[in-house]
């Protein structure tokens, strides 16, 4: 049963609508597998459990739908998985700033109550974010969501630690890591950001300690320039280039390192710049990376001076050479124990002023090291942490991407793969944290290292007794070592292969076939799920089993202007806002609140009441989703423009509207039950073509993941096409007497079987809208089945394709076009019926306006068509040009010249009033100098478009004149 069209609304409202059939789907487990046929599957790419979702999830997340709903009616066994991650370091961050709201410190709380904490946070963020992909119309499997810290996927982390473990792949040693010292953590070099920033150059003289020697210019000193004053008290070494003629006599000899008097050598190394200050560089191993790379290679002593604070130790820890353990230890300058890494640079460098050793300080711009979520200066800092041996695991990934087995769209992005995967370091995988997966590793007493997947086969494994304490390693792993692990730990991986062998979901979707991600986590998450899947799945003839097939790769979401959006710059939008609506107020508060400076504050409260002046209304899931994909180029950042999902929303009305118009013409009216082609028309004949092309265009772009042309081809057919042209052309005849019944059942069956077909092609794009008007129009051409997400995708059929009526109908479209143009520059009207002059027409072009003599009449208003010889000399008309024949009408009698030039006049002076104003403005030189560029520059425009409407109205004036 149908609903009458009475029974319509007159307009589409998408709330009630996507309520009620988001909870249809998900109730009647249509977002599952089907078990039949081919197996499609993607894996969300997990969000953080830190708050709520923003724009780039929002297109992430459309994507991944549109693509899991085109193959789910494209008959495969789909899965799109999802879930979320226990994101260490942010969501810890984000429960320790709610305690410190209320003075408590996670250390109070203790480790376990502290957890416990964050499970809460977890509980009430995580609930968030599954409301909001529900809002998105994400056709996710509910019933097998994951988060990283499931009983499962934690049990898939410990066999993976322990195994690599086992293999020698994962070691513990003393290195030189990026350490946070606000966040008191490890960080890779992925989570440290080199920010550009304003700094100085010191000069420092270091004396030799032979008093006797000299520099080529006659010093008893060499100068070395360091951007990092407070680490001089940890130096090894001064180094110079091995060809820098300046000091080739100076290699091996000792100067005398200020403040502690240590002697530390002068040593040769290519690392030195000759260029870079005065070619003396400092070394100093346990603070620099590259200066511990030289450290190595000369045997240089390790000198630790600060502490996981970056204060001054009391002690300095020093170690022989990179590699081994402290050895002994070095007391501090007694005025310097304590001081914060900043302190003791401001007091180092007005020592050395006082002391006569400060030879000049320089500005310098420099890259600072920032932790990417804390903001701090990262510390080099040499700890004990766990490491995972990469070279052996980046082989196979590297073979997987240059054999094709794995693809990257767009392809240049393998290219950025490549080149980080051939220099990839081992991975610390060790962070100082509380919230993550505990490192499965147990100490005794004495420090002997134990490895295991709980404390009791540690003992079975080591023969530990009881009365042996163990204490597990404090440390979680890094949370991109559990999301490495997502493909197939999610898909329940136990490691045990008689289990495994018998897991459906394992067996069937893995490897799975597409990742869609963004380009910033290629190195964080892509690379190393590709390393450890390949590592721990195997086809069935033994070879590694990758974790994808495709990544398909997406550019950032940013605003209008090309901004990233970020809550800093108040530019942030929220999809649900979008897609709900929310009042000015509440946007005004949702984004200023957290920021902590009023100025800020108050320069983001103007911009959002200037840019949104009455909030954002709601517009609907349906119009963001379809603005997500027409935006959606491979691989390129995206401009987020409102006016782009107004444009969508209008396109959804515009569906919801000839929905209308066939309900109300199609209803209680006799429709055709099967083809009757030779009862087809040109419109028939047209459309039924046009839809074939339109089928094939989105197949392809679906292909080749162009969900922006997906979305342009939806577009131009729909609208286009089926609405404004084959609708208006189904009129004449629905409502002639003299159209036998047959023709009109089958006009009707045409009108109704395009628009469902039309509903299947747009559904991956709009959910929500497709189905509700297919829930009524499919019945009626009779086509059942529960939901349109389960019926079959539109197949393009080739022998439907009919060029020669798309060459007719581009003929009746053009000379339509060009009567209607000539008709609103007269100002005729749309009820006087028109004489049409043709001329420069081929017999051809003749016989195809004789079939289409009749609609262009109909549609055009055209009371006769005339075809003058060509050179023959049409009397005064207005005229237009399709291809290239000249289309004419006759202007005598049909309007009143005096009356026509008065009302031309009026507009002549109109424009040219704004003309004048605005060569005004661009004549004041003050203006032009003082105005931003974009601004004279739209001006300039506005300037040149009012000057063409002058020039036309003139044109029109004179033609009027001379009737």
């Amino acid at each position: 049963m149908t609903d009458s069209a009475q029974n319509i609304a007159t307009t589409y409202d998408p709330t009630e609508i996507e309520k009620k059939w988001y909870k249809t789907w998900e109730e009647n487990g249509y977002f599952k597998p089907s078990r039949k046929g081919d197996s499609f599957c993607i894996m969300i790419p997990p969000p953080n459990v830190t708050g709520s979702l923003h724009m780039g999830h929002g297109f992430n997340n459309t994507i991944m739908d549109a693509l899991t709903r085109y193959n789910r009616m494209s008959g495969k066994n789909t899965l799109w998985q999802p879930g979320t991650d226990h994101a260490g370091i942010a969501t810890q961050m984000v429960v320790e700033r709610q305690l410190a709201a209320q003075n408590i410190s996670r250390h109070d709380l203790g480790r376990e109550a502290f957890i416990d904490k964050i499970w809460e946070w977890k509980e009430q963020s995580g609930g968030t974010i599954t409301r909001q992909i529900r809002r998105l119309g994400s056709s996710v499997d509910w019933s097998r969501e994951r988060f990283t810290m499931d009983d499962g996927l934690s049990n898939a982390v410990k066999e993976v630690f322990v195994r690599l473990h086992e293999q020698g792949l994962i070691y513990r040693g003393k290195r030189l890591v990026n350490w946070d010292p606000k966040l008191q953590t490890a960080l890779s070099d992925l989570e440290v950001e080199s920010v550009e920033e304003k700094g100085s150059l010191w000069h420092f003289k270091y004396f030799f300690e032979d008093k006797s020697l000299r520099t080529q210019d006659g010093h008893d000193y060499l100068v070395v320039a360091t951007t990092r004053p407070e680490t001089l008290l940890g130096d090894s070494a001064v180094a110079v280039h091995p060809e820098d003629e300046r000091y080739a006599h100076l290699v091996g000899k000792n100067i005398v390192l200020p403040i502690s008097g240590r002697l530390v050598p002068v040593v040769a190394d290519d690392y030195v710049e000759k260029e870079f200050g005065t070619g003396c560089v400092k070394i100093t191993p346990a603070h620099d990376f590259n200066d511990y790379d030289v450290g190595k290679r000369h045997d240089l002593p390790i000198i630790n001076i600060f502490n996981k604070n970056a204060e001054i130790l009391a002690d300095f820890e020093f170690i022989a050479k990179a590699g081994e353990q402290i050895s002994k230890t070095i007391a501090a300058p007694a005025d310097y124990i304590g001081l914060e890494r900043f302190a003791a640079r401001k007091k180092l460098v007005e020592q050395a002023e006082v002391e006569g050793w400060l030879d000049q300080i320089q500005p310098y711009d420099l890259k600072a090291p920032r932790g990417d979520r804390s903001g701090v200066i990262v510390e080099p800092l040499l700890t004990d942490q766990w490491y995972v041996k990469i070279a052996p695991l980046a082989e196979p990934a590297i073979k997987a991407v240059k054999d094709g087995e794995i693809k990257f769209v767009p392809e240049q992005y393998s290219n950025m793969y490549m080149a980080w995967m051939n220099n990839i370091q081992d991975w610390c995988i060790s962070r100082q944290l509380w919230w993550g997966h505990r490192i499965p590793a147990w100490y005794d007493v004495e420090g002997n290292i134990y490895v295991g997947r709980s404390e009791q086969e540690v003992r079975e494994k080591n023969n530990i007794t009881a009365d042996v304490e163990l204490n597990q390693d404090e440390d979680v792993l890094d949370t991109w070592f559990s999301s490495g692990l997502w493909t197939f730990s999610t898909l329940d991986w136990t490691g045990d292969e008689a289990k495994d062998k018998e897991n459906y979901f394992l067996n069937t979707f893995h490897p799975t076939d597409v990742l869609v991600t963004g380009f910033d986590i290629i190195f964080f998450w892509v690379a190393r799920m590709i390393m450890l899947t390949m590592h721990f799945m195997k086809n069935e003839d033994g070879t590694p089993q990758v974790p994808f097939k495709t990544v398909y790769v997406h550019g950032l979401v940013r605003d209008g202007e090309g901004q990233k959006m970020s809550k800093s710059k108040g530019n942030v939008l929220d999809p649900l806002d979008l897609i709900d609506g929310v009042d000015l107020e509440t946007l005004v508060q949702k984004r200023t609140t957290g920021l902590m400076n009023p100025k800020q504050a108050a320069k983001i409260e103007k911009s959002t009441r200037k840019e949104f002046p009455e909030g954002i209304q709601a517009y609907g899931t349906d119009a963001v989703r379809f603005t997500f994909c027409a935006l959606a180029n491979t691989g390129r950042d995206i401009k987020f423009d409102m006016k782009r999902v107004e444009g969508y929303r209008n396109f959804a009305n515009k569906i919801w509207n000839a929905t209308r118009f066939v309900m109300m013409n199609c209803e209680e009216q006799p429709i055709g039950t099967e083809i009757r082609q030779d009862l087809w028309e040109l419109p028939e004949q047209w459309i039924v073509s046009r839809l074939q092309k339109a089928e094939a265009a989105v197949q392809q772009a679906f292909a080749t993941y162009r969900l922006d042309l997906a979305a342009q081809a939806i577009y131009e057919f729909i609208w286009n096409e089926y609405c404004d042209w084959y609708v208006e052309l189904t009129k004449p005849v629905l409502n002639d007497l003299n159209v036998s019944t047959e023709r009109k059942a089958e006009v009707r069956r045409v009108l109704l079987s395009v628009m469902e077909a039309s509903l299947r092609l747009a559904h991956p794009l709009m959910p929500y809208l497709t189905e509700e008007i297919w829930q009524k129009l499919a019945p009626m051409v009779g086509i059942g089945g529960e939901s349109i997400m389960l019926a079959q995708y539109p197949i393009s059929n080739p022998e439907r394709v009919n060029e020669q009526a798309e060459a007719d109908m581009q003929w009746l479209q053009g000379l339509i076009g060009a009567v209607r143009n000539i008709r609103g520059e007269m100002g005729l009207g749309n009820a006087r019926l028109l004489p049409v002059l043709l001329q420069n027409t081929t017999d051809a072009e003749k016989a195809q306006i004789s079939r289409i003599e009749p609609l262009f009449k109909a549609l055009a208003k055209v009371e006769s068509i005339t075809f003058l010889a060509n050179g023959e000399q049409p009397p005064l008309s207005s005229s237009s040009v399709v291809d290239h024949a000249s289309v004419f009408v006759p202007m005598k009698g049909l309007i009143d010249p005096k009356a026509e030039l008065g009302r031309l006049q009026k507009d002549f002076d109109k424009v040219q009033k704004q003309h004048d104003q605005i060569a005004t403005k661009l004549g004041n030189e003050g203006f032009v100098a003082k105005a931003p560029a974009a601004v004279v520059k739209g001006e300039k425009v506005k300037l040149a478009e009012f000057a063409a409407q002058l020039e036309k109205i003139k044109a029109n004036m004179d033609q009027i004149a001379a009737l």
